[in-house]
């Protein structure tokens, strides 16, 4: 497995290999924020084929609370094994050491994630990787379903934080 950062050719792949819904791809969303400086896109492949991803936010959780609660940390996001029989491989784990390797060549001492509160199986790994609970907030975002129409999402969440060393 390799871990690389989003590069202009890898969206139409990672269209193709874990999609997403909608006219404009998240993924395509993603490398436009890095493309802003706004973020590092990463992107773990195997036999030249993308199978996880993860964004690492510079700018930190959108979320009031979060951004209350830990000024300027930044976030971890969208970080996803596909297909699902990958997942539990050290896939997800090797895209969360990455972010953090980048963070610390920044000199930045922590870093954070969101979690949602139905998913205990990623609330497992990250407290494995060191990740202690910060504070509960609502996630919230839109994506385009398959007719075009615009949805609005709200999901139940508690922000990790990780101090690097």
């Amino acid at each position: 497995m390799e871990i690389t950062v989003c590069g202009t050719g890898d969206v139409a792949l990672l269209d193709r290999h874990i999609g997403s819904p909608g006219a404009l791809s998240f993924h395509a969303r993603r490398f436009a924020r890095q493309e802003r400086g706004e973020s590092t896109y990463l992107v773990a492949w195997l036999a030249e084929r993308p199978v996880g991803h993860a964004e690492l936010r510079w700018g930190g959780c959108d979320a009031a609370a979060v951004r209350a609660a830990r000024p300027g940390c930044p976030e971890i996001n969208g970080l996803g094994v596909w297909p699902e029989e990958l997942r539990s491989q050290g896939i997800g784990t090797a895209l969360i050491r990455a972010a953090e390797e980048l963070a610390r060549e920044r000199g930045i001492t922590a870093v954070g994630l969101g979690v949602a509160k139905d998913n205990p199986r990623a609330a497992a790994l990250y407290a494995r990787l060191g990740y202690q609970p910060l504070t509960d907030y609502h996630d919230r975002w839109s994506y385009e379903d398959a007719d075009g129409a615009l949805r609005d999402w709200v999901e139940e969440c508690t922000f990790l934080v990780k101090d690097l060393f």
